[in-house]
């Protein structure tokens, strides 16, 4: 009897000398993740890079507010340079619809929670608009067809893949020389149907104003993962920029480049249009991050993958 007892003290004294040197060993790992987030507090639809020192165990970064999750995006590397080290990083977008108050970045490993950063999401506002649409127009909105779902699965397909080539590291330059826009970034759009209906909606992207045929240039460095006709948007462009981080050029009159093509800040992509759903010739520009539409201006004014000052934030 005595001989088991002891037996049962010695099982759990080695059990809870293991679970301790177990809970030791996580929470230095944890303690060791350093992090960088640029912005630290951003707006609504603003571009969000996630930068940690070095672990191949971080898989995502996922945006909450509340219990709510709002953005997802997954970790890929940085490699490292002459005189830098690598680092991961992540890019999401905090969606154009988010309310503004505190915030929450949750670093994911496969095993569950690796850390948690708490932010505060800033006011913006967002200009309205309403736009009316002939039958024409309202038809290819509001009707029914498979092609039309077929190509939106098509592209969600696209846009929710994180690869693993970094075509473009710097700023991004616009896409057309005019700097007139009729259209804004996040605008509160109501459609006004021939029908009488109406329908509201939240502008993705960009829409300049310039005559047919006015040369598209991409935005930066990258591969053409789509370049076609769809029934919404027209002659289409998509261009691959980073993991998960793509530019789209909408309603082209004509397309110049092909799908599988590398190609260069201020390579022709096309020329402009009004191929599709459109009141009148324009470029639609839209930049996608893991599936979420983000402000283009964001990509114009800083670069979203800046390695130096990733590394400037993880080392202070």
């Amino acid at each position: 009897m005595m001989k088991s007892t002891g037996n049962r003290i010695t099982r759990k004294i080695i059990f809870s000398f293991v679970f301790i040197c177990l809970c030791i060993q996580a929470g230095a790992q944890d303690a060791q993740i350093r992090y960088a987030l640029i912005p630290e507090n951003p707006t609504p639809g603003e571009p969000v890079t996630i930068g940690i020192n070095a672990d191949s165990t971080i898989k995502s970064a996922a945006l909450y507010t509340g219990d709510k999750r709002l953005a997802r995006a997954s970790f890929f590397t940085l490699p490292a340079e002459a005189d830098k080290p690598s680092v991961m990083a992540a890019v999401l977008a905090v969606p154009a619809t988010a309310d503004a108050g505190s915030a929450y970045i949750n670093i994911e490993r496969a095993s569950g929670l690796a850390l948690k950063i708490p932010l505060v999401i800033k006011e913006r506002q967002f200009k309205a608009e309403v736009i009316e649409l002939n039958e024409v127009l309202t038809g290819i909105r509001t009707e029914p067809d498979p092609q039309k779902t077929r190509e939106s699965e098509q592209l969600w397909a696209i846009l929710s893949r994180t690869g693993t080539e970094i075509y473009s590291l710097g700023y991004f330059v616009p896409p057309v020389s005019s700097t007139r826009r009729t259209s804004f970034f996040g605008d509160r759009r109501v459609y006004k149907y021939s029908s009488g209906k109406t329908d509201t909606s939240v502008h993705a992207g960009v829409d300049y104003g310039v005559p047919t045929d006015t040369p598209v240039n991409a935005c930066s460095a990258g591969k053409v993962v789509l370049a076609r006709s769809r029934i919404v948007t027209g002659n289409s462009v998509v261009v691959e920029h980073a993991p998960g981080v793509y530019s789209l050029y909408y309603h082209l009159n004509s397309i110049a480049v092909t799908e599988g093509t590398l190609v260069q800040a201020g390579t022709l992509i096309g020329q402009s249009g009004a191929t599709g759903l459109a009141t009148g010739p324009h470029l639609h520009w839209e930049i996608r991050v893991s599936g979420e539409n983000t402000d283009p201006d964001a990509f114009i004014q800083r670069p979203i993958l800046d390695k130096e000052a990733i590394l400037t934030k993880i080392t202070n």
